[in-house]
C-alpha cells in the first residue's frame, strides 16, 4: 500500500507541478491563475491539452513553443519533476496518514514561493496565506479524525514560535530579513509544530546554515558579492523540508 501511495502521490505531484506554473508565472503579475488558460507568453496562443503533459510535453516539443518556437525555460518542467519527488518523499514520511494531504499542500505552497522569491524577491501573501488556510484546515480536520489535538496545539504553538523569532530578526536587522520571511516561518511553524516545537528550531537552524554555506560559496565562486541580497525563501523553504526527514534523528543526537 506503501508503495502504490508513493507512486499516485508522485504522479499527482507532476500534475499539481503543471499548475504551480501557472502559479509561479501569474501571481507576481497580478493576473488570475485560472483564467485565460494556459498560453505562450511570447505569441500569446493558447497550448494545446497535448502540450500540458507535465515533463513529457517539454521533451516532445524539445523546449520550445509549438506555435512560435520560442524557447520555453527548463524550470517548467524542474517545477513539475521537484513536485513530483516532494510529494512521493512526503507520502513515504507520513504513509497513509491523515495528516498527509495537510503536508502536501504545505509543500506545494513552497515551492511556489521558493520560485518567487528567487525571481523576484518576493513572497506574496497571495500564496502564504491561502497556504496557511489549507494546512490548517487539513491539520484540524486530521486531529478530528484521529484524536490527536495535542499535535494540533504543537502546530499552532510551532507556528506562533517560528513567527517571533524570525520577528524578532527582522526587528533587530530590517533590511536583512524581510517580513515575508517572518510570514513564512510562521507558516513552516504550523507543519513542523505538528511533528513537535523542537522540528522548528531544527528547521530554522537548517535554513540558516545552508544560507550561510550557499552563500558563502556563490561569493567564493564569484557569482555574488557580500552586497548582494539572496532571497531567505528558499532556504526557509529547503530547512523545513529538510527538518520533516532529518529532524527527528537531529534532535535525537542532541538529546531532544
Amino acid at each position: 500500500m506503501t508503495a502504490f501511495l508513493v507512486a499516485g502521490c508522485a504522479v499527482f505531484g507532476l500534475l499539481v507541478g503543471s499548475f504551480l506554473n501557472v502559479v509561479i508565472w501569474r501571481v507576481p503579475r497580478r493576473e488570475s491563475i485560472v483564467h485565460p488558460r494556459s498560453h505562450c507568453p511570447n505569441c500569446g496562443n493558447q497550448l494545446r491539452s497535448i502540450d500540458n503533459i507535465p515533463v513529457v510535453s517539454w521533451l516532445a516539443l524539445r523546449g520550445k513553443c509549438h506555435f512560435c518556437a520560442n524557447p520555453i525555460s527548463a524550470r517548467y518542467p524542474l517545477v513539475e519533476l521537484l513536485t513530483g519527488a516532494l510529494f512521493a518523499a512526503v507520502a513515504a514520511r507520513f504513509g497513509a496518514d491523515w495528516a498527509l494531504p495537510a503536508f502536501l499542500v504545505w509543500v506545494a505552497g513552497l515551492v511556489v514561493l521558493s520560485a518567487i522569491d528567487l525571481d523576484h524577491q518576493l513572497l506574496p501573501i497571495r500564496v502564504v496565506y491561502p497556504t496557511l488556510a489549507g494546512l490548517a484546515v487539513l491539520l484540524v480536520g486530521a486531529a478530528a479524525l484521529t484524536g490527536r489535538w495535542d499535535d494540533l496545539a504543537r502546530a499552532g504553538a510551532g507556528g506562533a514560535l517560528g513567527f517571533v523569532l524570525l520577528f524578532l530578526v527582522h526587528f533587530a536587522v530590517p533590511k536583512g530579513m524581510a517580513f515575508g520571511d517572518v510570514r513564512l516561518s510562521g507558516l513552516n511553524g504550523v507543519a513542523l509544530g505538528w511533528l513537535g516545537v523542537g522540528y522548528v528550531l531544527v528547521g530554522l537552524f537548517l535554513a540558516f546554515l545552508t544560507s550561510s554555506v550557499i552563500g558563502l560559496a556563490l561569493i567564493a565562486a564569484k557569482v555574488r558579492s557580500r552586497k548582494d541580497r539572496i532571497p531567505f525563501g528558499p532556504f526557509l523553504a529547503a530547512g523545513a523540508v529538510l527538518a520533516v526527514f532529518a529532524g527527528g534523528p537531529i534532535l535525537r543526537w542532541y538529546g531532544l
